[in-house]
């Protein structure tokens, strides 16, 4: 796992060597073993390395080629090189290396673009190709590395991260309005835009092709998409779990592949519990790393939200070399403006805590499995999907889980969140279009209330995981640490999603409705039906104790709701009750200041909204500073 930069330009005007170093440089801490440049009059391409498989110089890139006719700066894993070199071999390729970078170079030689549709893993690359003048992008089906990207003027950019476009000159730093607008209406963006105006993010399973010597503007294709059927796929239960068990070691084992050490996060839940099971079969003394909460100052639900007691159980029934780190209310505060600095593309929820688990596994190992993606293939947000059970018809179905998504300001309240000039901005952009937009490549029908819940899987899949991959890469890479995700093994998830919804909830039948703001949302889901990742939960009895398959999950989340309330009130209302706060240019005080009101005054709980605010207040002072 790495850093990558390119430049391109069709005017002619020479690459600066100086200036590709300090793009690269902006991004050391993705990969701070070494570091590559390659410049021939208009293109460069740089790269940051954080050796992974094949340690030695045979590694470096950007790398070419045996003729030097095709280059590439490449940041993830391919998890089935191997085989397929084995097949570039018998093709006639020759490799000088054991990496799985090289692999890639003689795919995109033999099969051209079609490449990407061979590789199982995790990726984004650029590739220049001489003979064309052409540079090839790809993203992973997933999107677990991000690959950001700028066109203006005949002047083509990328990089894994924004921050290093920021420093190439022919950038100029503004607000992009719609996408604050799906920020404050998604806790996310849903397109490929981004805060920065201009800069895109290449969505996954994308590719992108420019030429150099066109006039035409950079081309961009989907080359996969979830396969959802489109009739429910009869498969009994019993051959589900068979092959969900199979599939899933398979998928573990597969990416234990390092010439480092590997290590696996432990909440003591179902997903952490079951790959670290796998591993340890695999690694002698696994390290493994869990985050608690001082709960001192919690209330209510928040008091069941230290996991640290099951992850304990599980490392010791696992034999594991086990580390946990604790989070007080002071710790959001003194890490958010260098969270804010690494995450740049704001996205979901609080994810502080991530940031200091990340940096807990980055002091022992460079490589940690993560259990994310098994909730959204396989059911584990019931209440959510049964927002839109009992549709009249797909219209309805929209409507109705529109509505639900829209987690931090409803459409009704933008005219009193925005200020004037940010809604004149705005126009007439509708997140209602946006949020229809996704559904655009589901092949899944939508009459039944199973054709629904496959629907919202689709949907969260795309949106909901794809900001969580988003924001993991940001908080691991900052500690120069490589998160795997087993659960999106592509062999494993052709199956999932293919796996009927009555093997994954338990009914069909509308129950309890859940605020999303609320901690402590899946007990009292759970309190009341006990539903969910049915067919994984009985796949995954097969290794770890019924207690843990059996157990209500947890979100991994902070008591923020009382800190909000006690500890961090004193911070909060420093940062956000200034009228010369930054996010004063952009949004209204006195909304602001009301959704504060109603949080502290116990009426309500905003917790999500307040996160964003502040994570805006960052973003601007770090990245537009007056």
């Amino acid at each position: 796992m790495c850093g990558i930069v390119g430049v391109a330009n069709r005017k002619g005007n020479t690459v600066s060597a100086n200036l590709l170093k300090r793009m690269t440089d902006l991004i050391a801490h993705r990969g701070p073993d070494s570091e590559g440049h390659y410049t021939e009059g208009s293109v460069g391409l740089g790269h940051r390395r954080l050796a992974i498989i094949d340690l030695s110089p045979l590694g470096h890139q950007p790398m070419s080629n045996e003729t030097g006719d095709v280059l590439i700066t490449f940041n993830g894993e391919i998890y089935n090189f191997q085989k397929l070199r084995v097949e570039l071999e018998a093709r006639g390729h020759h490799f000088h290396s054991q990496t799985d970078t090289e692999a890639i170079v003689h795919a995109y030689e033999e099969w051209g673009d079609d490449c990407v549709r061979r590789f199982n893993g995790m990726f984004a690359f650029a590739i220049w190709d001489k003979p064309k003048k052409r540079l090839f992008l790809a993203r992973d089906r997933y999107g677990v590395k991000p690959l950001y990207w700028y066109f203006k003027d005949d002047v083509f950019l990328f990089a894994s991260e924004i921050k290093a476009l920021l420093e190439h000159p022919a950038l100029s730093r503004a607000v992009c309005f719609p996408a604050l607008n799906e920020y404050f209406s998604f806790q996310n963006i849903f397109t490929d835009l981004t805060l920065f105006e201009g800069v895109r993010l290449l969505p996954p399973a994308s590719t992108m092709a420019f030429e150099l010597e066109s006039s035409e503007p950079p081309k961009q294709r989907c080359y996969w998409d979830y396969p959802f059927p489109r009739e429910s796929w009869r498969l009994g239960e019993d051959e589900c779990v068979e092959h969900v068990y199979r599939l899933f070691e398979q998928a573990v084992t597969r990416q234990l592949i390092s010439d480092v050490p590997v290590g696996a996060y432990l909440s003591g839940g179902m997903d952490s519990g079951s790959i670290t099971a796998v591993a340890a079969r695999n690694v002698e003394r696994l390290t493994t790393f869990t985050g608690g909460f001082d709960l001192s100052s919690a209330s209510g639900l928040e008091m069941g939200f230290d996991e640290r007691r099951s992850a304990e159980v599980m490392a010791n029934l696992l034999k594991t070399e086990h580390y946990e780190v604790v989070m007080h209310a002071g710790d959001m505060e003194w890490v958010l403006p260098k969270l804010i600095w690494h995450l740049e593309d704001l996205r979901v929820g609080q994810c502080y805590p991530n940031y200091y688990v990340a940096r807990l596994a980055g002091k022992f190992v460079k490589v940690v499995l993560s259990g994310a993606g098994g909730d959204e293939l396989f059911g584990g947000y019931p209440w959510r999907y049964y927002r839109g059970l009992g549709a009249a018809n797909s219209q309805d179905y929209f409507r109705r889980y529109y509505q639900f998504w829209q987690r931090l300001v409803p459409d009704e309240d933008k005219r009193h969140l925005f200020q004037r000039d940010t809604l004149k901005a705005l126009g007439e952009h509708s997140t209602f279009d946006v949020f229809k937009d996704v559904f655009k490549g589901y092949m899944g029908s939508l009459y039944s209330n199973e054709d629904y819940v496959n629907a919202s899987l689709y949907f969260e899949l795309k949106t909901f995981l794809h900001g969580l991959l988003v924001v993991e890469d940001k908080v691991s890479m900052a500690h120069s640490l490589e998160t795997r995700v087993p659960f999106l093994d592509d062999d494993l998830v052709e199956f999932a999603v293919r796996v009927p919804v009555l093997h994954k909830l338990r009914s069909l039948e509308p129950t309890v409705r859940v605020d999303e703001n609320q901690p402590g949302k899946r007990q009292m889901f759970d309190f009341e039906t006990s539903d969910g990742k049915q067919v994984l939960r009985k796949a995954m009895g097969r290794f770890i104790p019924a207690h843990i398959t059996d157990r209500t999950k947890q979100g991994f989340s902070a008591p923020d709701a009382s800190w909000f309330r006690g500890d961090s009130i004193d911070y909060i209302s420093r940062l956000l009750r200034d009228r010369k706060a930054r996010i004063y240019e952009y949004l209204n005080p006195a909304y602001v200041e009301g959704v504060l009101d109603q949080h502290c005054g116990g009426k309500s709980n905003r917790r999500l909204l307040i996160w964003s605010f502040l994570s805006l207040e960052w973003w601007l002072r770090n990245f537009f500073p007056r």
